[in-house]
């Protein structure tokens, strides 16, 4: 990993746009795999686009990617020739902050109790999230896309004291679960997941009522902090 100033690569290729001038830090990423058809390199990107067919695989892995990359204000590339293999690109800015120290110690883990329904069409951020669920003490609903999670949650949603849900899943998006939640009970505390950034759809969806957002991919710490915010706006209420 190197430090760039822009206005000193002889060639910049990003997807989507040009970087605004300055300084960034580069990363590049090469595999000798099969490569990338051209016909559909355009579109790697795209949430839900995959290769993969009929359950092997969502499309939302680059997706995330993306989101993840352009939410830190950056930029990501690729460039693939069939048969010789990829090579992604990504540019990140420089920040102006020195170094954090370390300080040491451990992570801290606010364990708590009570039922959360998991929803993510994802199997491996799913089965992630219920190990971290799990071992923070909670007992673990899952569902596998936002239909399953939709019916868990009609027969189920005295039992559950609080739903994470995801916000991009092909069969039913987070939005309309959540709504269909509210229906349900007017008083259900939701979280939403997703690997994009809290600005748009999701930040739509909080200003309707739902109570807090986390971005994939999370640490344990992280999950537990933000679980305990919203169970203790629960009691805080009442």
């Amino acid at each position: 990993m190197h430090h760039y100033h822009l206005q000193h690569f002889d060639k910049i290729i990003v997807y989507a746009n040009t970087p605004k001038p300055g300084d960034y830090v580069f990363l590049s990423v090469r595999d000798t795999g099969i490569g990338i058809d051209q016909s559909i390199i355009n579109r790697i990107f795209d949430p839900f686009f995959t290769t993969k067919g009929l359950g092997r695989g969502t499309g939302l892995g680059l997706a995330s990617v993306y989101g993840i990359i352009k939410a830190h204000g950056g930029y990501i590339d690729v460039e693939s020739k069939k048969g010789e293999g990829t090579t992604f690109t990504i540019l990140l800015p420089k920040s102006k902050k020195g170094a954090v120290p370390d300080k040491g110690g451990s992570s801290v883990m606010i364990k708590g109790s009570g039922t959360i329904l998991v929803a993510d069409d994802e199997e491996m951020v799913l089965d992630i999230a219920i190990q971290y669920l799990e071992m923070l003490g909670y007992n673990v609903i899952s569902a596998k896309g936002g239909n399953e999670a939709s019916g868990v949650y009609m027969e189920r949603w005295s039992d559950i004291d609080l739903v994470i849900l995801d916000l991009i899943m092909p069969d039913m998006g987070g939005g309309e679960v959540y709504d269909l939640i509210k229906t349900i009970n007017p008083d259900a505390k939701v979280i939403l997941s997703s690997g994009y950034s809290i600005e748009g759809q999701a930040s739509e969806i909080l200003e309707r009522g739902c109570n807090g957002f986390i971005q994939k991919p999370f640490d344990m710490e992280t999950l537990s902090m933000e679980i305990k915010k919203v169970l203790n706006s629960i009691s805080s209420e009442n």
